[in-house]
């Protein structure tokens, strides 16, 4: 069936190129392709071969991993030089479809790549996947090294146990690779209708299989690290739930526009907007930003009840919260100690990385 495909497909290919640019536009996004590959040569990059059925389909599958650098379809382990496809298929030398994948491992986990490519295949089937027969379609998981190869037998070996057939899929070194001719590479993405043995589903589950992690901007810090970080009186506040001085600390009477961030971590707490002058000569807010960013606890120290104000993230002590704030602003004080804020003025919140808050300032 799919030397049907291949024969219309380069019918197809003749034509357009003779009437439009369209392919000029392929192939110039080709050519950035390879330069993305010479540039990941550069960082810690490995390959790994993998023989799923037509080549096609495989490619556009690894094509979608986030963390797949580079693909290349070609023909592994036959015994002659530089086959062409018509000797593949002839069934006399020994090739099978295969593709080439380059993968960056600090994105993507080889054992993931691995389990994503069995979803992918029959892999107890004997030269045959989806409508296509013959050896040129068997599978198989091809390495270059030890290291690789260990990782693939291993990952294979698990995978086995949820079948009760034999796993015929390959897991030797590769002998050799050759690759296929231009017409085979990208083939899915010149040709989207094109034949594929692989669900359609299947290209959008490997899209979404290695989301990118997501990064904390904000993180707890070590004792340590705020010892050296912070002065003696912040590291006691935050640390150690003291209280500063009333009326002696940095931001008591502070009433210019902007945002107070947690001393330790850097993540925002409090706007301008909701501070007022209370007289307990500490900084007063009638609420945070948001009641996700603190926690609140039960402080019975000092002889008297009291509900206590830390830093979710950085688990920072920061004061205490009252309910004898203003009845129009919700009747809270949230009393907090300077030392464990920093302020940042609305001229350079942008810059240090708090844009997005500067609406905030506006609803007054």
């Amino acid at each position: 069936m799919k030397n049907i495909f291949i024969l219309l497909g380069m019918i197809l290919s003749i034509a357009v190129f003779a009437t439009s640019c369209g392919d000029s536009k392929k192939l110039k996004s080709t050519e950035t392709k390879k330069e993305n590959e010479t540039i990941m040569d550069n960082k810690n990059v490995k390959e790994v071969y993998f023989a799923g059925g037509c080549f096609w389909g495989t490619e556009h599958f690894f094509q979608q991993i986030r963390g797949v650098v580079g693909t290349e379809v070609g023909y592994a382990n036959g015994n002659k030089k530089n086959p062409t496809y018509e000797e593949v298929i002839s069934h006399t030398t020994g090739f099978a479809e295969t593709v080439k994948v380059k993968y960056d491992p600090e994105q993507v986990d080889l054992a993931l790549l691995i389990d994503l490519y069995f979803k992918t295949i029959d892999p107890t089937s004997l030269n045959k996947q989806g409508n296509d027969r013959g050896d040129q379609y068997r599978t198989g998981i091809y390495s270059t090294d030890k290291e690789t190869e260990a990782i693939v037998k291993q990952e294979v070996a698990k995978l086995a146990k949820n079948y009760s057939k034999p796993i015929l899929v390959e897991t030797i070194p590769l002998k050799n690779f050759y690759s296929a001719e231009d017409y085979h590479q990208d083939y899915l993405d010149k040709n989207p209708g094109g034949y594929c043995h692989i669900e359609p589903g299947l290209f959008e589950m490997a899209k979404n299989a290695n989301p990118p992690k997501k990064v904390t901007k904000y993180q707890k810090q070590d004792k340590n690290v705020l010892k050296q970080k912070l002065t003696s009186e912040q590291y006691k506040v935050t640390q150690e739930n003291a209280t500063e001085m009333p009326f002696k600390n940095e931001y008591w009477d502070e009433t210019r526009e902007g945002i107070y961030v947690d001393i330790t971590t850097g993540e925002p707490l409090f706007i301008s907007t909701d501070k007022f002058e209370s007289g307990c000569g500490w900084p007063s807010f009638s609420k945070p930003i948001s009641q996700k960013l603190i926690d609140e606890k039960v402080d019975n120290t000092v002889g008297m009840t009291r509900t206590e104000v830390r830093s979710k993230t950085g688990d920072a002590h920061l004061g205490h919260v009252f309910d004898d704030g203003p009845k129009d602003k919700g009747g809270l004080r949230y009393c907090i100690n300077s030392a464990s804020l920093k302020f940042i003025p609305k001229a350079e919140m942008k810059d240090k990385g708090y844009g997005d808050y500067i609406s905030l300032l506006d609803k007054k």
